[in-house]
């Protein structure tokens, strides 16, 4: 491994960079941002092979992204200061609640972005700052700085917030649904985090960059959503704050492979919601269908299957029986049901 400074190329809005910069930080890995914009976008991607973000930079020279494949290369880097436990139940928790966090919360995420005019005005903002001008979102403007990203927010609304929405069944006619479900698992991580620093005990793990994203990303940085934070504010805040502070040398992940209690409500959580769309998102895609209905309990929806799910979820997969937890008391509860079925045929 070559010795040096690592790039985090992407943007500040993104859940998935703020992700991987939760991750560099916390493992104290020596990184610089260089923000995705238009200026430098086409460069990125020929290098990259890939239009999405993030992208990380090694000193080796190496471009690469998605970072549920970073993460455990990170993880052996810098073994120094794991992220991914060795025992059993523990090692299978992170792989499961990282694809969770991945792939439930971009419908909250987008939904309370995009789907109140107020919001898309300071999100269009941030975004022109970024991608426009290649700026971070602090930076003070100029007039003529404003002046050209003036409107940015509904031109993104128009050409990717909406269509991405649609996608995950979460537009604007779901609002009451998804402030709803967003209170159900808030109520839930609100129940945990006042028990624990984070989601394995004291010591932060692979799922906690994940959820770190959504909310350094999203739900603490944009109006709408950060109302619905209500007096839990402060808990996220300090969340976040103990995840970008990094590692301390006494921070350990409880003894004899024990989960959190709390966890096992979390778990059910996602077996009731997470799982029955990611399984019907992924039926209608090996059945050649672009779209599913489903209702989770507040009401019926519309989203566009998504074949990715199935290789997310074959990635768990491979992860849990690597973990070796099959056979554990997490078999008690239906968590790893979803994950153990027999491959789809996607078409």
């Amino acid at each position: 491994m070559y010795q040096g400074t690592y790039t985090l190329i992407g943007q500040e809005m993104s859940m998935f960079t703020r992700k991987l910069e939760g991750q560099l930080r916390y493992q104290h890995i020596p990184f610089q941002w260089e923000i995705k914009s238009q200026q430098n976008t086409d460069g990125i991607n020929t290098r990259a092979g890939t239009h999405f973000i993030p992208v990380l930079k090694t000193p080796d020279g190496w471009l690469i992204n998605d970072t549920i494949s970073i993460g455990p290369l990170l993880h052996d880097r810098f073994r120094d200061c794991p992220v991914i436990p060795d025992s059993s139940m523990q090692r299978g928790s992170c792989f499961i609640l990282e694809d969770f966090f991945n792939h439930w919360y971009p419908r909250h995420a987008l939904h309370s972005r995009w789907c109140y005019p107020d919001n898309v005005t300071v999100t269009g903002r941030r975004f022109g700052a970024n991608v426009l001008l290649g700026k971070q979102i602090e930076t003070k403007l100029t007039h003529e700085e404003e002046r050209q990203i003036a409107g940015f927010g509904e031109i993104m609304l128009n050409e990717f917030g909406a269509k991405a929405c649609e996608v995950q069944g979460a537009g604007p006619d779901q609002s009451d649904a998804i402030k709803a479900d967003f209170a159900d698992l808030l109520e839930l991580l609100v129940a945990h985090f006042n028990d624990h620093d984070f989601l394995l005990g004291e010591r932060a793990c692979i799922a906690d960059f994940a959820l770190v994203g959504p909310f350094a990303a999203h739900f603490l940085l944009d109006p709408e959503p950060r109302s619905w934070l209500g007096d839990h504010l402060t808990l996220f805040e300090n969340y976040v704050e103990r995840v970008w502070a990094g590692a301390q040398g006494d921070m350990k992940w409880k003894e004899n492979d024990e989960l959190p209690a709390t966890l096992w409500s979390l778990f059910d959580y996602v077996v009731n919601r997470y799982h029955l769309f990611a399984e019907a998102s992924i039926t209608a895609a090996s059945q050649g269908q672009k779209f599913f209905e489903l209702d989770l309990g507040h009401g019926p929806f519309v989203a566009r299957s998504m074949k990715r799910l199935e290789k997310a979820r074959l990635h768990v997969q491979d992860e849990i029986l690597r973990s070796d937890c099959v056979d554990t008391v997490m078999a008690e509860s239906d968590i790893m049901t979803f994950y153990l079925a027999e491959p789809k045929i996607l078409k």
